[in-house]
């Protein structure tokens, strides 16, 4: 039988007296974490060096600071109003941040928030590298004695039943990690929820009962807001790769993508190839006129419109499903009925098995969840068929087909589309997703692994990995293909499909020369000179090999011509599945990325200074006014006005 508390505080001194000695404390990634429970426990052991405390866990989501000057004065009136002035900064991650977590408190992390903790020896001496897969026996093999989860209550109980709990947004971990924990013969560890009515309520497997939790705590309100990541603009070069990865889909398939600026813009494309389906080849054939011919796209893709949908399948649930869902892309049901899906998978389903697929069946599984304030919205306001087609998995279900039921799952994830994104990519095809050279880890590997295991498991699969051509601008500016870096994430015997914003490489099966030609194919053309000559050098091309005359055209400035109709007309809008920023913080955003690349180096810098100082620019009163620079005082204050004033109608001009 659970105990119940409102008193959070009462919760931590009861966990501390059934738990002597040493803390190992188990807490989902993201959004599941309890931050007001931990922080109370942070809180009470803080100075306390007799109660030691390990925490394993992943993605710490923590709202971003700014540094001093226009980006503090964009972005701190925009975090008060998106995250509230109550959100409840996680103590443990702040302190992590600034190295100053005490000796006797550790942190382990699988995976980070995405470059937040590049400087935290803490956090990069203390990151565990794992598979997500293998996160639970990871933490079960610490001997974890408690876990803290967030957790919804039940709006609507079965009549005659108490109110059950629902893992919801994170059904990843817990379960296995309680399976792992036993195989080693280790005690239960005391299972504690917070309960968050926030959250959106999430059945099926996601439901448990009351007493699956040994401490259910319900404090009182007012609740602070869910945490929730602000929707960014899609720009130019990842319009071009989503719209590329978008062709590879096969109707009738599987589909996984991640989270991020290339998720979005795959989504939009998706969407845009089934409710428009000629303006969608009209942006293809102004992309690449020779598309529809491509091998990958005849031999695991299509253009057209989605007669029969897709299921998805993917680790995170974000945005982009809640568009694909929205727009009936996604829609094709699958059942935990071996029986039945082989006689779908034949042909020779009935009509009752249609009937049970339309009642039973569901077109959206996921292990954990994260998105906007409108993502949480659209989960809370489903009509129940909607809500019972949406299944919250354990991440053993979702990111392999070895926990158990290999046989159904091969049934269920026909024509699977694993999409990730890389940070870079070499020639020969290995992946560099999450790490440095120098050792430190800017995110962590998560399910890329996994999914591109299981591309090469399925029949009829492809794993597809995207990435950005350059990093950096001017004398700045670097290749992401690479001949080789000092690490990888994704090893190339395990290569399959490369796509950046300059086409498609599809390197399965392919000799290292081919793989070669295909990727400085898709290289900006700046880079790709010294690509053949160290390939040459490598012995890894023919000496006479002299690249195709199509590939000069991979350049920045021909891909904004070609895209710029479509991005005017608002066939490619800059927030293709909605925005957190109001429309003037959308001209400021944009006003400010260019300021941001037209200062990345001292001569640029001082240019840009130069021309902003004699500008004559008009200023746009409103973001001004936003900005707080519309009576700027003093020469900083002077000079951010000039330089906004200037960026501002630089980026009205383009648009």
């Amino acid at each position: 039988m659970a105990l119940h508390f409102e008193n959070i505080d009462d919760a931590v001194e009861l966990l501390l007296k059934r738990i002597p000695g040493t803390l190992r404390i188990g807490a989902p990634l993201a959004l599941g974490k309890p931050h007001r429970l931990l922080n109370a426990l942070y809180r009470r052991i803080e100075n306390d060096p007799s109660r030691p405390m390990q925490i394993y866990t992943a993605l710490s989501l923590d709202p971003p600071s700014a540094a001093p000057g226009l980006e503090q004065r964009f972005l701190e009136p925009f975090a008060q109003r998106h995250f509230g002035d109550d959100f409840p900064r996680l103590l443990y991650a702040e302190a992590m941040k600034r190295d100053a977590l005490p000796a006797h408190i550790q942190v382990e992390e699988f995976y980070m928030q995405s470059g937040a903790l590049l400087r935290s020896s803490q956090a990069q001496r203390h990151y565990t590298s794992l598979n997500y897969t293998q996160a639970a026996a990871g933490v079960a093999q610490r001997g974890a004695n408690a876990i803290l989860q967030k957790v919804a209550r039940e709006p609507e109980p079965i009549q005659g039943k108490a109110p059950r709990l629902s893992l919801s947004c994170n059904t990843d971990t817990t379960q296995d990690t309680l399976d792992a924990i036993h195989a080693l013969g280790l005690p239960r560890p005391l299972l504690v929820a917070e309960v968050d009515p926030e959250l959106p309520w999430i059945g099926g497997t996601a439901a448990v009962e009351e007493d699956f939790f040994d401490i259910v705590v319900a404090p009182p309100g007012p609740y602070p807001k869910l945490f929730a990541l602000p929707r960014q603009p899609v720009n130019d070069a990842d319009y071009a790769i989503g719209l590329y990865a978008s062709a590879l889909v096969r109707d009738g398939g599987t589909l996984q993508i991640g989270i991020g600026a290339l998720a979005d813009a795959l989504s939009h494309a998706l969407v845009l190839r089934h409710t428009d389906n000629d303006r969608y080849r009209e942006v293809l054939h102004a992309l690449d006129p020779e598309l529809a011919h491509h091998p990958a796209v005849i031999a695991s893709g299509g253009m057209g419109p989605f007669a029969i949908g897709l299921y998805g399948c993917s680790e995170m649930l974000n945005e982009g499903f809640k568009r694909l869902v929205e727009a009936g892309v996604i829609r094709r049901k699958v059942v935990d009925d071996e029986a039945l899906m082989a006689r779908i998978a034949r042909g020779t389903a009935n009509l009752g098995d249609q009937a049970r697929l339309e009642r039973d069946g569901e077109y959206l599984h996921g292990a954990f969840y994260l998105g906007s304030p409108a993502f949480y919205d659209w989960l809370r306001r489903l009509p129940d068929d909607g809500r019972h087609a949406i299944g919250m998995r354990r991440i053993s279900e979702i990111n392999q087909l070895y926990g158990g039921h290999e046989s159904l799952e091969r049934l269920q994830r026909t024509g699977s589309r694993f999409f990730n994104s890389c940070m870079m990519a070499t020639a020969l095809g290995d992946a560099v997703s999450d790490g440095l050279e120098d050792g430190r880890i800017v995110s962590g590997v998560g399910g890329q692994y996994n999914f591109v295991a299981m591309a090469h498991a399925l029949d009829d699969a492809r794993s597809v990995l995207m990435f950005r051509s350059q990093r950096g601008e001017g004398t700045k500016a670097e290749s992401n293909v690479r001949w080789n870096y000092g690490h990888t994430t994704i090893p190339r015997h395990l290569r399959d499909i490369y796509i950046d914003e300059y086409g498609i490489a599809d390197l399965l099966n392919q000799t290292d020369e081919e793989c070669v030609i295909a990727m400085i194919g898709i290289t900006d053309a700046r880079f790709q000179a010294r690509l053949l000559e160290t390939a040459k050098q490598s012995r890894k091309l023919r000496a006479d090999f002299d690249g195709e005359p199509e590939w000069a055209r991979n350049t920045p400035q021909r891909l904004r011509e070609t895209l710029a109709p479509f991005r005017k007309d608002g066939t490619l809008p800059d927030y293709p599945l909605g925005s957190d920023f109001t429309e003037v913080e959308q001209r400021l955003v944009k006003a400010l990325g260019w300021l941001k690349a037209e200062t990345a180096t001292l001569p640029k810098k001082l240019r840009t200074i130069g021309k902003a100082v004699f500008s004559s620019a008009r200023a746009d009163d409103e973001a001004m006014q936003r900005m707080a620079l519309e009576k700027a005082t003093g020469f900083n204050a002077w000079l951010y006005a000039k330089l906004l004033s200037l960026a501002l109608s630089r980026t009205a001009t383009e648009a």
